[in-house]
């Protein structure tokens, strides 16, 4: 049946109310980006990416994005654990966190920047420094620290590795704990013979503070769950225009931060995860 033509006027009358306020909403997100300061949400207290005094090497980036958009940091602080996004980038105190997985849905991601993996460390001078698997039959009947519920847990419960494992917490105030710092000490020390850890953590720490140690990059393992991760900065969902800005940065910029995390000691590996960066490119 044909409708009258007053009928249809209600309809698109909302209709253009709908996109009107997805258009308010729209503009309101970009608002909330500062034009005076690069406003950097991060912990004060989460070296070696991070802390209150400007050490890590995400306070080096922060300083070069700041720096090409002619802008100061100003920081809010807040510890990297439960409730941190919503208390600091949802909650408008902010504008970007510099390192955040490609895919978490808290946030919107921006295009990566590094591509990393988790890695295996050991003593450099001991049997275990050539061992590029979790597989690897050295690795049976040791002790081997990993932080609780992180990807290689599974890889060594799949290979039998779990059963003398010593296991650190995954999600810490890191004003008062250090999984990072107490497995490579204990490793250092002896108490355990093996470690795995995310290699942006694990390669700074090493070259900072335990030159003893290697850090493995783990790029052979062919099963699930992937050990590599595409790190991206993260902003406010909708704020596709400050996305867009960052993204532009970061191709322009992207030999810069190569060097500040290698020179850190980040181990840098290609987008799919299978070899060291640069090495057969």
């Amino acid at each position: 049946m044909k409708m009258p033509a007053w009928a249809s006027k209600p309809v698109l009358s909302a209709a253009l109310l709908l996109a009107l306020a997805a258009g308010g909403a729209r503009a309101q997100v970009a608002d909330l980006v500062s034009k005076t300061h690069f406003r950097v949400c991060a912990d004060p207290a989460n070296l070696p990416m991070s802390n209150d005094k400007g050490e890590g090497y995400e306070n080096q980036l922060a300083e070069l994005f700041a720096d090409q958009l002619g802008l100061p940091v100003q920081y809010t602080w807040f510890p990297m654990a439960t409730g941190f996004i919503r208390n600091t980038l949802r909650a408008n105190k902010c504008d970007v966190v510099m390192g955040y997985a490609q895919g978490n849905e808290l946030v919107q991601n921006t295009n990566h920047y590094m591509t990393s993996a988790f890695a295996l460390v050991v003593p450099a001078d001991g049997p275990l420094a050539d061992v590029e698997t979790l597989s690897d039959p050295r690795l049976q009947g040791l002790s081997i620290g990993v932080i609780a519920g992180s990807p290689p847990a599974t890889h060594m419960a799949r290979n039998g590795l779990i059963g003398k494992a010593r296991a650190y917490n995954l999600t810490v105030d890191r004003r008062v704990e250090s999984p990072a710092l107490d497995m490579l000490d204990d490793l250092d020390r002896g108490a355990t013979d093996a470690a795995v850890l995310w290699g942006p953590i694990a390669g700074p720490l090493a070259k900072q503070s335990h030159p003893a140690l290697k850090v493995i990059p783990l790029l052979k393992e062919e099963l699930p769950p992937r050990l590599f991760f595409r790190i991206t900065m993260g902003v406010r969902p909708g704020e596709k225009v400050w996305e867009h800005k960052l993204n532009s940065l970061i191709r322009r910029n992207q030999d810069g931060i190569n060097a500040i995390l290698t020179e850190a000691g980040v181990p840098l590996v290609n987008d799919m995860g299978d070899a060291l960066l640069g090495a057969g490119q």
